[in-house]
């Protein structure tokens, strides 16, 4: 394949649709943005470098599993697949899949345009024999993947434990969506973190050298950058603790006085101590996991953990004949009437 010739498809969410999202978030009370926000092409250089950080045991451990049983995903996955990828980030952990598996098509989706092309561009240079797509989506959303895939099956990796972001019945609803995506026969492979000791949980996100607080007010300096919001990065600091019981971490941005955030004409009035709440990660056991996989119509297959029990990867298959199937062909098939009318 022709590096040079790669091309991304689909568009990254527009100004508008982040200075919309943001007037919202600031509007609810609690304050809060979207974690997908995050990942311009600074905050996904800053999430990698957090991915290096000793106190972040996720990618490492991940890493360590996805090197056990790459050879197993392959042999239960069979040749010739059509592997996706949902949030290329810098493309690590997909080499290992891309060894293993050799697949005829491989689809890069992310949010960040830039980050994704010169991710793709580097992985075409080396695998030049590989059909590859760049595909510019908000995988929180239904996505379209591009037509001329074949009838290959297909097989999404979603590692990272992004699934973690999203509150309880969105996870529920994203695994609807790829459970479509996938089509009869297809499979997921899915990183998950697992519930552990708070002091290790806490440290991951509480780094000593601050990349995870440069991280988190990056979001703010994309306001400023992107939408010429009025907002002094000084004035907030980051804070990230985990919360029992939900079973989750959070992220905050604490105001440190009393100040104004102006964005696309609006204030926004902050207390000392006022946080804007912008990223939540789920803890989850093995059975939990497994039993919202179950209710999307995914069946699990494997599940492989690392000897310290910190993380989980699981494979699971698209189960036959859900219910889920026939609710989703009645709404499209409403939709389209009413479209038509």
């Amino acid at each position: 394949m022709n590096w040079r010739a790669l091309r991304v498809l689909g568009q990254a969410p527009s100004p508008l649709t982040l200075g919309e999202a943001v007037l919202h978030g600031l509007a609810r009370r609690p304050r809060c943005i979207e974690p997908k926000f995050f990942y311009d092409e600074h905050g996904s250089r800053l999430f990698d470098a957090i991915c290096d950080l000793p106190e972040y045991y996720l990618t490492r451990t991940e890493m360590d599993i996805l090197e056990s049983c790459a050879a197993e995903i392959a042999q239960l996955t069979g040749p010739d697949c059509t592997l996706i990828e949902l949030g290329s980030g810098a493309s690590r952990k997909i080499r290992l899949l891309l060894d293993a598996l050799r697949p005829r098509h491989y689809v890069g989706v992310d949010i960040s345009h830039e980050f994704l092309l010169k991710s793709l561009q580097q992985l075409a240079r080396d695998y030049p024999w590989l059909e590859m797509k760049a595909l510019c989506a908000d995988f929180a959303q239904e996505i379209s993947l591009p037509d001329d895939l074949g009838t290959a099956n297909r097989l999404v990796f979603f590692p990272g434990s992004t699934i973690g972001n999203f509150e309880p019945h969105e996870a529920l609803a994203f695994l609807q969506r790829v459970r479509r995506l996938l089509q009869q026969g297809g499979a997921l492979v899915i990183g998950v973190d697992l519930k552990k000791e708070i002091q290790l949980l806490q440290a991951a996100y509480n780094d000593e050298q601050g990349i995870t607080a440069r991280f988190n007010l990056n979001l703010l300096a994309r306001l400023r950058t992107e939408l010429a919001a009025d907002v002094d990065l000084d004035g907030f600091r980051h804070w990230a603790f985990y919360n029992p019981e939900p079973g989750r971490i959070e992220m905050h941005l604490v105001s440190r006085r009393r100040q104004t955030l102006r964005v696309l004409d609006r204030e926004f009035e902050f207390l000392p101590d006022e946080t804007i709440h912008t990223e939540n990660s789920y803890k989850y056991s093995v059975e939990q996991f497994q039993s919202l996989a179950r209710r999307a119509g995914l069946r699990p297959v494997r599940a492989w953990l690392d000897r310290a029990k910190l993380f989980s990867v699981h494979y699971l298959r698209v189960a036959s004949a859900h219910p889920l199937d026939r609710t989703h062909r009645l709404e499209r098939s409403w939709l389209l009437n009413r479209r038509r009318a």
